[in-house]
């Protein structure tokens, strides 16, 4: 990627004037920029500016510059701007979708501390990071803000991954927090992932890492799971400033890094997995940048400065015109903008999976998008704007696309179809199919869905698996729904649209349906020349030669319309209401308008309006296809169970009965409707009606029967006419009526001369004689002879038997005859019996046991009577059982058991099996089973004729291996020669190298295939049997080849004989350049295909030589190898044709070569045409020819002219002539390297004047330090001495700055003499007070002042500092020896305004050294402060309590924060009881921390406690009402507080007196509503104990119930599980605070634990809370059946209702019982605690003042 500036949307002015924020609307539509003065700027995408809005303060009374603005953000919609401000506010603008609507606040979030960044990912979820260390999220739908997570530290960045469900947070810390919404499915860890090395300001979210910079100036790249995986550090670089903000593109694969002056890129590389650093955008003078925003779709980046700049960048890898229509810029690797340039419109095609996008293609009529990634597949509808990505492996691009389905793209490859939906990012369905035609193919998704229908998932296609084959699958449950075969080839299929209808065409044009419910095909014409669904209906047209057929009604496929037409329908149009057929007659076309209406049925009844569909109908005359759809709709109107609707159809098509009979179902529908204003179609009547109205009787049965409705499920039964089923419901229900019912059923039989029914019902009743009678009558003597034989009696009675057997052989039923004959012992007439009727069976079987003489003639007869009905293989046994062995054979034989039949012929005589033999070994021959055959053929004699069966059937093995038993070796061998020969002239060459290769003669086969010219062959055998000669045949065949001009054979063969040189030769030499070069690269070196290119190109030259070249690649490496090899003339015509920029270097190196070669003018000439002048110059340098060198110099590079004249300095020096070189270096300006020549040769004297006279101060500085280096380590002269002496000198010469610096060079570390010191510095003091101006005479002092104080030279170097008006410095210089009278003096006589700055060093002087008693004299307040450190808090708060109220208030708060830090609440509690509580909201904090953590003590108990606790809150409440507090929250805060501190101090009081135990439970229940205060497992368990106390234990039950449920929520940290029923309609909270431990320890809930276990099975305790006269719960103030609210009892907190105690305090009152008990107590024990109770409610309530009866 690359950043190019377009344009400057806003104008930097001359100071700091920042751009504190800005953000792209998710539309990429605007712009939003909001500067240090608050005001939001709006641009268009196209940077222009059209609107602008201001910010406001959290409060308009702070001011608008009371705060700044650190983020903002777009809301998904882009109609809504989030902005984070630093004064605890988020504002929510409402900007609209229109340029210049009005700007309205539609939400604000008020914080706890300032917003430093910001986020929108999601709809309604604005995440930001707070200064507090806090990242929350708010809810615009809710107006509420939550905390997602907190830390201790500053939040510096916050950022999201690309979905937006994913939040990272940098802080101050280093610490990187990350929290996820959904993770979707990475498993990736949330929480602190990594630390940085310093505030992670500039922090980016990529695809697959986290990007992370600040002012360490390094960039630093970390994986998902925080290890650092790159560092880019440029903390070395000078030119580099510490990093201030980064931004990852919507692709998640580019980074840019802000800082000063700067934008650094940075891409990562998929195929590396690592990020590259591209080339950074410096622009100057753009100074810090501050902000950065990337446009959703990738292709802008904003970036925003310190001085107000707002500058805009294109984003592009690149970009590309497609056709001249549409505009694709590549905006990252893995996302694309595709825009049409006609209409504008854009679509952004991204990579989800961050793959690299390959080409995009615009297919389909300029309508759908198709572009491939290494692993996925894109495509897209630029008309609905649909993308779908799906996995997809490479393929070659083979693949072949079709669009004619706007809602699914169906792609072909490799013989398998996938579908894939526009929007979904799966592929929908994938088939095996060879048959890829857009009319063979048809897909129905989600089409005529209706709103009064439930939607369904319909996704149906319909394909063909082979040409005469369809099927259709269900595509959301990848199930085939059905498998149609046909009987001829396919050529169109489409399903309807609501794909429950299959239409199919074969290629004899025979039209056909298909109905996918019932899987009924029905053939609709036989002669179909055009046929289409009319779209939106289920309407179908369709041509029959010179018709035109129309069915509007497909449910009947007979009811056809049709119309004669002239010539061919070609379309059909559906339009505002209107169907027209578009038929071509001649050249003209003429159209045929459908009937709307009968259209419109289909739709109707589609839509379930069936009163519509009626309507219509009943304005048609009756036809087949108005019948057609009276009955559809019959059908439909009963599915829905419409039976008003369904008796109209009935009537109109004439079926009385049923139309009789729903009117009466209906009739008794309405009846029962106004019997019972019930729904009728629940009747059990209507239903059972219905049921059998559908042939569902069983379904009747059980309705009727369900309902008690015996007699009505009865008598519907004999309506029927079914007895059985009505007679077994009377036996089922014991019906009194039983017996008639089965005597009518019998009378009825006989009169309707159901004769076998009748006897059934006899013989099931027991009556066997009069069964058999009946049976005999209705002819059945064979059920009549089951019965008879089934039982013992019947068998006996000889007439009766004979009678049977009469009846039997009277029909022929002999095998039953002599069945009765056998078991009555008539064993001759059964065997007669079975014989005549062919029983051989039974026969054999009587036989075996009755006449065994006639078991062999028995089976022979039945093997005889078995062949005569083709049953041979049945009859095989019973011919060999009869020992007709032959017979047995040729049945085998003949039923094809040849098994059998040689199983049979081993058993017996070999001299038989001869002529069987070989017809089985005939069969086994035609089966290709040889092996078997020749076995066969073997045993009858025929070896030859075996061996050449083998032969026959190309068996050569076998043929082989029996040969060899019964031939000799050579007859085998000439045998197998000549058959291989037959089989090489017969083109059988395969067959003919087994036949060589058997034989051991491959060499034969090799000449066979090699004078074929089947070379594969050739050497393949050669690989076999000769691998040693393989590679020279392989070279023998190529030369061949190439002789032969085959050269691409030739070319396969020198590969393979490893000779590729000769192959690339062998190109060259025919000009084949594209073959050489494809050879070379394909197998040569890695340089070999460069070369062959390089000489191609040589061969061409000219324009088609620089084509080839950039074709390739290679004119840049092709230019610079010419070059390097001397062909300059090739160089030139390359560079000058192709690459002009390359012109330079190859003369560059031409004028090197010229050089080398010693002709310099040339040389020359060429350097100049390099733009290289500077090299010829150095040339002549070089070679000392300084006169050349001065004229190139001065002609074309007058940079050089000094380079000339330093080399000429050079020279000089190195000859001794300094003047001359002096003069060349001044000439050339380099005064510095003049001193340096000087200062080699030890003339220092010539170098410092040349120093002080041309070098610059602080050159010529360096330059007297090197010397006093020098001087200083020479041995005349070291250390001080040496610099004093050099002093001196400069002095003697009137050189008083250096004689001062010399003076001032003396230190420490040179000498310990002090006096020495004081010496030098004194003087070069006095010298610089005489001789220097007082700006330098200042920096000497300075200078000098702290050396004089280090040598304890106080006096002296203030006495210096006066001199030079350094007025601060002199005091501090007596101040560090403790003369501070002297520094005050100094102070008031020069700086008056200094008097207090001595003072405060005063005091410090005293904390130091502890002097309290000074500094108390001196400033009070920090006396105290020094206790305070000293942690003497008495002394302080005595010392405090002298100077104020306000002051002693100020150090009881820090004395009670100390306290309360160190867990001393009591202490802290004591404090202000001692001192008072006064309303300072800074102390509102203490007063709610010692009353949450008394509240909260579980050891807290004793009533002085309490009481403390509630006067202090008391005092407090005064405090509030006098400074006019009482409408804050902290005032009702801290009256909750009063109230729970009170009650407990009253029910401490009562804890131990005698029959107070009433009012202790009543206290502690009231206490539960206060559970948001009270902890609530606390309240809940003192409820239960004091309530059990006191024996009212359906209320201990419920409220220690509650605490066991508090006590899991406790440990499972969660109120989520808890039941509420209980405390329903109560005063009691459900939503508490979750206490962070238990209140009471293991042992104690175990005690609890086992009291309610115990209770819980008492059923004299039930789980419930007592009400009272309200009817709610008697602890509740608000009666919730009314709404009216009760005051609280002052004593107990229960609700005052009737008796009641006012008081004079408004809203003050009490129970009288509960008040007499108190004061009774009171007056009865002299208790002190209830005595102070008595005092605190006098002054709480101001005194009682009546009695009086509730009031509402």
């Amino acid at each position: 990627m690359q950043l190019k500036h377009m344009k400057t949307l806003l104008e930097p002015q001359l100071g700091a004037s920042k751009v504190c924020c800005m953000g792209w609307s998710p539309n990429n539509n605007k712009l939003a920029v909001c500067t240090s003065d608050r005001v939001v700027l709006l641009y268009d995408e196209s940077g222009e500016r059209r609107d602008k809005f201001s910010s406001k303060p959290i409060d308009s009374k702070y001011g608008k510059k009371s705060y700044s603005v650190k983020a903002l953000a777009f809301s998904p919609c882009s109609t809504k701007i989030a902005l984070g401000q630093t004064d605890n506010i988020i504002y929510v603008y409402k900007i609209g979708e229109e340029w210049g609507e009005k700007k309205v606040i539609c939400n604000k979030f008020l914080q706890t501390s300032a917003v430093t960044c910001l986020m929108w990912p999601m709809d309604n979820a604005i995440v930001f990071g707070m200064a507090e260390g806090k990242v929350r999220l708010a809810n615009t739908r809710t107006n509420k803000s939550s905390t997602i997570y907190g830390t201790d530290s500053y939040v510096v960045a916050i950022t999201t991954n690309q979905s937006g469900k994913g939040v990272l947070s940098g802080h101050a810390d280093g610490t990187l927090v990350r929290y996820f919404f959904d993770d979707e499915g990475s498993g990736e860890s949330q929480g602190k992932i990594l630390t940085h090395s310093c505030p992670p300001y500039a922090l980016a979210w990529a695809a697959s890492s986290i990007v992370v910079a600040g002012c360490d100036r390094r960039v630093v790249v970390y994986n998902r799971e925080g290890r650092p995986i790159q560092n880019f550090d440029y903390s070395r670089d000078d030119t580099e400033k510490e990093f201030t903000v980064a931004i990852a593109n919507p692709s998640g694969q580019s980074v840019v890094v802000g800082s000063f002056d700067r934008l650094r890129l940075f891409n990562f590389s998929p195929r590396r997995g690592a990020w590259d650093e591209a080339k950074p955008k410096e622009i100057k003078n753009l100074y810090t940048i501050t902000a950065l925003s990337w446009k959703k779709d990738g292709s802008k980046l904003c970036a925003g400065t310190l001085c107000g700049g707002v500058e805009l960048f294109d984003c592009c890898l690149r970009r590309s015109i497609y056709k001249n229509k549409f505009e694709m810029t590549y905006v990252g690797l893995s996302q694309v903008i595709v825009r049409n340039l006609s209409t504008g419109t854009r679509v952004v095609l991204k990579s989800h999976y961050g793959y690299e996008i390959d080409e995009v293609k615009i297919l389909g009529g300029d309508r759908f998008l198709v572009a491939h990634t290494s692993d996925t597949l894109l495509l897209g509808d630029l008309l609905s704007n649909r993308l779908s990505e799906v996995a997809w492996q490479g393929s070659g691009g083979n693949e072949k696309y079709f669009f004619e389905n706007e809602n699914v793209c169906m792609i072909f490859n490799a013989g398998e179809l996938s579908l894939v939906e526009y929007g979904s990012n799966v592929v929908l369905g994938s088939v095996r199919t060879e048959l890829m035609n857009p009319h063979l193919i048809s897909v129905r998704l989600n089409e005529r869905q209706h709103a009064h229908k439930q939607f369904e998932d319909n996704k149906k296609m319909a394909y063909l698996i082979d040409p005469k084959t369809i099927s259709i699958v269900d595509l959301v449950t990848s199930y085939p729904m059905a498998t149609i075969q046909h009987n001829s080839k396919l050529d169109w299929l489409e399903l309807n649209e609501t794909a429950q209808k299959l239409l199919y065409r074969d290629k004899r044009l025979r039209l056909h349906l298909y109905d996918v419910k019932t899987e009924q095909k029905t053939t609709l014409l036989n002669y179909c020349s055009f046929v289409q669904w009319v779209p939106q209906s289920d309407v179908l047209v369709g041509q029959n030669r010179e018709n035109m057929c129309v069915w509007y009604n497909i449910d009947t496929p007979e009811g056809v319309t049709m119309f004669p037409i002239k010539g061919e329908i070609v379309d059909l149009e559906r339009t505002e209401g209107k169907t027209e057929v578009l038929v071509q007659e001649g050249v003209n076309t003429v159209t045929y308008t459908l009937d709307e209406g009968l259209i419109e049925f289909g739709t109707a009844t589609d839509d379930g309006d069936f009163d519509r569909a009626v309507s219509f109908l009943e304005s048609l005359e009756m036809s087949p296809e108005t019948e057609a759809m009276w009955t559809t709709l019959s059908k439909l109107a009963l599915e829905g169970q419409q039976l008003y609707i369904a008796e109209r159809c009935y009537a109109a098509l004439g079926d009385v009965s049923k139309a009789r009979y729903l009117k009466t179902t209906n009739q008794l529908m309405d009846e029962y409707e106004r019997e019972s204003e019930g729904d009728g179609l629940e009747f059990y009547k209507v239903q059972a009606r219905l049921a059998i109205f559908e042939k569902q009787f069983k379904k009747a049965e059980q309705i009727y029967l369900s309902n008690g409705a015996i007699d009505e499920c009865i008598h519907f039964y004999q309506d029927m006419y079914m007895w059985s089923e009505a007679i077994a419901v009377a036996e089922e229900k014991n019906h009194p009526d039983l017996v008639q019912l089965q005597q009518s059923y019998y009378q009825w039989l006989l009169d309707t001369n159901q004769d076998e029914a009748a006897g059934a019902l006899k013989e099931q009743q027991g009556d066997w004689h009069g069964a058999i009678a009946l049976y005999m009558k209705a002819g059945l003597p064979a059920r009549a002879a089951k019965l008879a034989l089934s039982r013992s009696d019947l068998m006996s009675n000889r007439n009766l038997m004979e009678q049977i057997a009469s009846g039997l052989l009277k029909y022929d039923l002999n095998e039953q005859a002599g069945e009765l004959f056998e078991k009555t012992g008539n064993f001759q007439g059964a065997l007669d019996c079975y014989r005549r009727d062919k029983a051989y069976r039974r026969a054999v079987a009587l036989a075996r046991t009755s006449f065994p003489s006639e078991v062999v003639r028995l089976e022979y007869e039945w093997a005889e009577h078995l062949n005569s009905q083709k049953q041979l293989d049945a009859a095989i046994n019973h011919y060999i059982e009869a020992g007709a062995t032959e017979k047995a054979v040729e049945a085998a034989i003949g039923s094809h058991q040849f098994k059998k039949a040689i199983l049979i012929l081993e058993n017996q005589d070999p001299s038989m099996g001869g002529k069987y033999y070989h017809k089985i070994g005939m069969h086994y021959s035609q089966i290709n089973d040889h092996e078997t055959a020749a076995r066969l053929f073997l045993k009858a004699g025929s070896r030859h004729e075996a061996v050449g069966l083998l032969l026959a059937s190309e068996r050569w093995e076998e043929a082989h291996a029996l040969a060899q038993t019964c031939m000799k070796p050579e007859e085998v061998t000439t045998l197998y020669i000549n058959t291989a020969q037959q089989q090489e002239a017969k083109a059988k060459y395969r067959e003919a190298e087994r036949l060589y290769l058997s034989v051991e003669e491959p060499d034969l086969a090799i000449t066979m295939h090699k004078k074929l010219r089947r070379y594969d062959d050739m050497i393949r055998l050669v690989r076999d049997y000769h691998p040693d000669l393989l590679q020279d045949t392989h070279l023998h065949l190529a030369k061949e080849l190439e002789n032969e001009d085959i050269l691409q054979q030739a070319e396969h063969h020198y590969i393979e004989g490893e000779d590729w040189k000769s192959a690339v030769n062998m190109y060259r030499q025919r000009d084949l350049w594209e073959d050489a070069y494809r050879v070379a690269k394909s197998h040569g070196t890695t340089t070999a295909h460069k070369q062959v290119a390089y000489l191609w190109a040589r061969s061409l030259g000219g324009d088609s030589a620089v084509k080839l070249l950039t074709k390739f690649g290679l004119l840049d490496a092709a230019i610079d190898y010419a070059a390097d090899n001397c062909a300059f003339d090739f160089a030139f015509d390359l560079a000058k044709t192709g690459l002009k920029t390359k012109m330079p270097d190859i003369h560059l190196k031409y004028a090197m070569y010229l050089e080398d070669e010693g002709k310099f003018a040339e040389a020359e000439a060429e350097f100049i045409k390099a733009v290289k002048p500077k090299e010829a110059v150095l040339m002549y340098v070089h070679n000392q020819d300084w006169d050349s060198a001065q004229r190139v110099a001065i002609a074309h590079d007058p940079d050089s002219v000094n380079d000339v004249l330093i080399g000429q300095a050079r020279v000089a020096f190195e000859q001794k002539e300094f003047q001359q070189a002096e003069a060349f270096l001044l000439r050339a300006q380099r005064a510095d390297l003049c001193a340096k020549y000087y200062k080699e040769a030890n003339m220092w004297m010539e170098a410092l004047r040349i120093g002080k006279e041309y070098l610059p101060p602080n050159k010529f500085k360096v330059l007297q330090q090197e010397y006093d280096a020098v001087i200083s380590g020479s041995g005349a002269s070291s250390g001080a001495d040496g610099l004093m002496k050099q002093a001196r000198d400069w002095e003697s010469r009137g050189e008083y700055a250096q004689a001062i610096s010399c003076y001032c060079k003396v230190t420490f570390d040179m000498t310990p003499d002090a006096r020495i010191l004081d010496k030098c510095w004194s003087k070069g003091a006095d010298l610089a007070l005489k001789f220097l101006t007082s700006d330098k005479t200042t920096a000497v002092i300075k200078l000098l002042g702290p050396k004089f104080i280090r040598i304890q030279k106080h006096e002296k170097a203030a006495e210096l500092y006066v001199q030079v008006d350094m007025i601060q410095e002199a005091a501090d210089a007596f101040m560090d020896c403790g003369e501070f009278q002297k520094a005050k003096s100094v102070c008031r006589d020069y700086a008056p305004d200094l008097e207090q700055y001595v003072d405060q060093k005063y005091k410090q002087h005293l904390k130091h050294h502890g002097d309290t008693k000074t500094m108390a004299s001196v400033d009070v307040i920090a006396a105290l402060d020094m206790y305070i450190e000293r942690g003497q808090w008495e002394k302080c708060i005595q010392t405090a309590e002298q100077q104020g109220h306000q002051v002693l208030h100020k150090y009881v708060a820090q004395y009670a924060a100390n306290l309360l830090k160190d867990e001393n609440v009591l202490e802290a509690l004591d404090l202000y009881v001692q001192h008072g509580a006064p309303a300072n909201i800074q102390n509102f904090n203490i007063y709610k921390r010692i009353g949450s953590d008394l509240i909260a003590s579980p050891d807290c108990d004793n009533y002085k406690t309490w009481a403390s606790l509630r006067d202090v809150m008391y005092n407090l409440l005064e405090n509030m009402e006098h400074t006019q507090q009482t409408d804050s929250p902290d005032y009702e805060e801290f009256l909750t507080i009063l109230l729970v501190s009170h009650y407990y101090a009253v029910r401490s009081a009562c804890l131990g007196e005698h029959d107070m135990g009433d009012l202790v439970a009543k206290i502690s229940t009231s206490l539960l509503r206060y559970t948001s205060v009270v902890p609530a497992d606390k309240a809940f368990y003192e409820a239960g104990l004091h309530c059990r106390e006191v024996n009212r234990l359906n209320m201990a039950f419920v409220f220690w119930n509650r605490f066991l449920d508090m006590s899991e929520a406790i440990e499972e940290g969660s109120l989520d599980m808890i039941d509420n029923t209980d405390f329903q309609e109560t005063d009691i909270p459900f939503e508490v605070p979750l206490p962070e431990k238990q209140f009471l320890h293991e042992a104690g809930r175990e005690e609890v634990r086992d009291w309610v276990l115990a209770v819980s099975v008492d059923h004299k305790v039930e789980q419930v809370l007592p009400v009272d006269e309200r009817e709610t719960f008697e602890g509740n103030l608000l009666a919730h059946n009314t709404g009216l609210s009760a005051l609280a009892c002052v004593v107990t907190g229960y609700p005052v209702l009737r008796n009641k105690v006012e008081f004079k305090t408004a809203g003050r009152a009490a129970n009288r019982e509960d008040w007499q008990k108190l004061t009774m107590a009171a007056k009865m024990t002299s208790s002190y605690s209830l005595q102070d109770v008595l005092r605190f409610l006098s002054q709480f309530t101001g005194g009682a003042a009546s009695a009086g009866a509730y009031r509402s």
